[in-house]
Order: C-alpha cells, then structure tokens, then sequence
C-alpha cells in the first residue's frame, strides 16, 4: 500500500510559523477547506477561497502532489502564448495555507483542484497533516442548487459530526445518495478518525446556479464566522458588496424575462413561505406543498455536474 506522506510535503518556513501559531493557542485551530471541480452551484465555495487569498496574505505550510493528483487532459491547466513561445503557465497547486483573521487569530485554509485520483490515500494525507497541525475543527462548503428563490433568505445544510453550531438548520431531507467528492470523503475519514467536521451546504436557487451568487457565500461566511469565531470583514464586505450588484442585475433581468420565468420566481416563493409556515405552525397545519424528495435532488445535482463536464 502506497505511504500517503509521499502525497505531501511540508514547507519549513511555513510549518514553523504554523507550530509557532499552534504553541500560543493550545485549543488548536479551524482549517478551512474546498476544492475546485465538483458541485459548488453559485460558485458558492469558490468565491469565498478567492476573496479569502485576496483579502489575506498567507504561507504556504504543505503542499500536495498535483502531479499525481490531477487528469490534465480531463482538467486542462492554461498556458499563454506571446508570438512565437509559451510565456506563463498556470500550475495547479493544492496547498495548505496558514494566514491570520482580522484579530491576528491564525487559521487554515486548504483548497485546489478537486484530486482526480487516489482519494482514500489523499483523505488519509489530509488526516495526517490535520493531526500534525493540530487542527480542533475542519470546515468544508459549498452550494447546491435548489428549488428556492433568490427573493428569500439562502438556506443551508450543516453536516458532519459539529452541526450542533449551525442551529436553527436541518437537512431537508433523511437520506439521498448523490455523486460522491474528494471534499465529502475527506469529511468521512476524519470523523471516522475522530476529528470534529462542519459541512455547510449553501441552497442556491437553480435557474443562478451556474453563475456566482455571492448572496450564498456572504451567507456560508457568516455562518462559519459564528461557527468558528474567525473575525473576516473584509471578506464580509466585499462578498456582500458583490451581492447588492447581483441581486439588482437579477432584478433588472427577471424584470425584462418572459412571462414564464416572472412565473416560475412566484411559484417558489409561494413555495417557500408555505414551507416556512408549516415549520412555524407545525406539520399538522401545514398547506399542501412539494417538497423535492431525495431522488429529484440527486438527479438534479447529478445534471448539475453533467452541464459543469459540457462546458468544460
């Protein structure tokens, strides 16, 4: 069996920063982490990695093997071309980054390209530098498209073992089998391993799914900052800055759309609220409404990645 150290190396530099960190706050710390490649409707998940690298400097403490890890004819990393050479290529990296909240409080963030191969021996490498780095919470999200409107407040999913600090959310429904990723395995594992993971999954409405949302991510942000007492304005604000420029271009499009989407917008919201009535009223007096059930949300999450591979 292949040592998943090989898949890994630390960087010195970094790693000392990271148990310098780690020696001042004995509680351990929170390591964010989402890859790039599978289903993040919104681009929900994505948005909140850039913004945190724009926002924040960060050393590099691991770095895992792309070269083993990624397809790249499936994933086809860009070169440039200036007249008569290649000039630049944008070499994909998977890595772990150690950088500080507004506060001077330090946390984790590990993100890149969604590995293509070798996924058990990858979340036993995640578990390891997780347990070297002394890592107390890992948090992994990103978005799923749902019959929702933009016109409400973005729903959420929490999973994992730590759902107990997202209250006031539940899953909407019991059991559903959809694709699988690197990101859910790597949450498996570590609490099979014992190790505390928070899975938040942002509801998109369906018909934005495949542009950014950034009313989601300003949400899953917030939700991580409570749950994690990471301090993030900046993050916060340009996230929410964006969502004010979206939502006021959805308007002016659905304004101008046809009659059918005018339709389609009214009829969830409509089903919204009345789902929203029945938690506050209790089941029993609850209007009649649709709810998707396990099955339609698989297939619509497997079409999702369907139409992701087309563009691709």
């Amino acid at each position: 069996m292949a040592d998943a150290t090989s898949l890994y190396e630390w960087d010195a530099k970094g790693l000392a920063v990271a148990d310098m960190a780690l020696a001042q706050d004995s509680a351990g710390l929170v390591m964010l982490y989402h890859f790039d490649g599978y289903i993040d409707a919104g681009e929900t998940g994505e948005q909140i990695i850039e913004e945190l690298g724009d926002a924040l400097p960060g050393q590099v403490v691991a770095r895992f093997d792309h070269d083993r890890l990624v397809d790249y004819r499936a994933r086809r990393p860009l070169l440039t071309f200036q007249r008569d050479q290649w000039v630049d290529y944008e070499e994909p990296a998977i890595e772990v980054r150690l950088l500080q909240d507004a506060t001077g409080a330090p946390f984790l963030v590990l993100a890149g390209p969604e590995p293509d191969v070798e996924w058990e021996l990858f979340a036993q490498a995640v578990g390891e530098v997780v347990e070297r780095l002394g890592v107390r919470l890992a948090v992994n999200f990103h978005g799923i498209p749902m019959g929702v409107p933009h016109t409400r407040p973005v729903g959420l999913t929490p999973h994992g073992n730590r759902t107990d600090l997202v209250p006031g959310h539940r899953s909407p429904f019991d059991e559903a089998q959809v694709p699988g990723s690197a990101a859910a395995l790597v949450e498996y594992r570590l609490i099979q391993a014992g190790h505390d993971v928070l899975g938040v999954a942002a509801h998109v409405p369906h018909y934005i799914a495949r542009s950014a949302y950034p009313d989601a991510a300003l949400t899953v942000l917030e939700t991580i900052t409570s749950a994690t007492g990471l301090v993030l304005p900046a993050v916060a604000h340009a996230l929410r800055t964006q969502a004010h420029r979206t939502q006021n271009e959805i308007e002016r499009q659905i304004q101008e759309g046809d009659e059918e989407l005018v339709a389609m917008v009214q009829g969830l919201e409509h089903q919204y609220d009345a789902a929203a009535g029945a938690e506050t009223r209790g089941n029993m007096l609850a209007e009649p409404v649709e709810i998707p059930t396990a099955d339609e949300i698989g297939r619509e999450l497997e079409q999702f990645l369907a139409e992701r591979d087309t563009d691709k």
